[in-house]
């Protein structure tokens, strides 16, 4: 059986569909912070969904981030190695400064510039400190909980023009095919214990609500490109966080599709729920 902690989310809810063998429990049922190795029974390893992910809020709220992304990981990683099974820890391209021109290596220097970076970076420590693997990934998307796709699919229906950053490199990734990924990195347990996983290629902000746009049979032209600095956020977004999956591949690990051809099957599966009835925009 493979634990799921923070099983709740869009990825935990895509590995659950996925395996039968994969129990998917929320952090009410297992709190990632007080995680003993009793709460381990039964399993044979462990892959860690459960985060802090409200970026904004954690530049005021550090503390409770860092309990939750940094000190239960550790907690987490360590009753794994007493039990003697594997961890796998997701983490983010924000432990990079996105200031980079070309796809992080999993080796490259890390500089995060907020504090949701900050302590998903600790995580990573303590994770890879006690024998862990980790998985960096980036602009995640799914069918369950909220996420970009979501909220611009909403936008669309309600706005008859919106306007999106494009001075923001990344790499979309649909948590369906990370799950896959996430599925197979278990079965293969490379000597590679950093690594990272997106979806193929790499857009922007803007180019992706776009995108957005034609699966839902709408006019791109409609999305219009601004700046970050049109829309100032508390915590700093990385301008440049494509993350290299060469590391991933020579572990002998499938890349994850391309971001623009998992979008299409993002929508085939319902990552957007069909329009029944909607009144057109005027």
């Amino acid at each position: 059986m493979i634990l799921v902690p923070g099983g709740r989310g869009q990825l935990g809810h895509d590995l659950a569909a996925l395996s039968p063998d994969v129990r998917a429990v929320s952090s009410a049922e297992l709190d990632v912070t007080a995680v003993s190795p009793a709460d381990l029974a039964g399993a044979s390893a462990v892959i860690n969904c459960a985060a802090y992910t409200a970026v904004d809020a954690a530049e005021t709220d550090e503390d409770r981030a860092f309990e939750v992304n940094a000190v239960g990981p550790g907690l987490l990683a360590e009753a794994c190695a007493s039990v003697g099974i594997p961890l796998i820890h997701v983490s983010t391209d924000y432990v990079f400064s996105g200031d980079g021109t070309r796809p992080y290596e999993p080796s490259d220097p890390v500089g995060p510039k907020s504090a949701y970076g900050r302590t998903k970076l600790e995580g990573e420590r303590r994770v890879l400190d006690a024998g862990g693997w980790v998985v960096r990934t980036s602009w995640v998307y799914g069918v369950n909980g909220s996420n970009f796709v979501k909220t611009i699919a909403a936008l669309e229906s309600s706005r008859p023009s919106l306007s999106v950053v494009d001075d923001q490199l990344g790499s979309p990734t649909w948590s369906h095919d990370l799950a896959a990924g996430l599925l197979e990195l278990v079965s293969v347990l490379p000597s590679q214990r950093l690594l990272h996983a997106t979806g193929g290629g790499e857009t922007t902000w803007f180019r992706f609500a776009q995108a957005i746009f034609e699966e839902l049979g709408a006019d791109p032209a409609r999305v219009q490109p601004c700046t970050t600095a049109d829309f100032p956020r508390p915590a700093p977004r990385p301008a440049y966080s494509v993350l290299s999956g060469a590391a991933w591949a020579a572990a002998g690990l499938r890349p994850l599709p391309h971001w623009r051809s998992a979008l299409s099957e993002a929508f085939k599966a319902g990552v957007v729920a069909p329009r029944t009835g909607a009144a057109p925009l005027e």
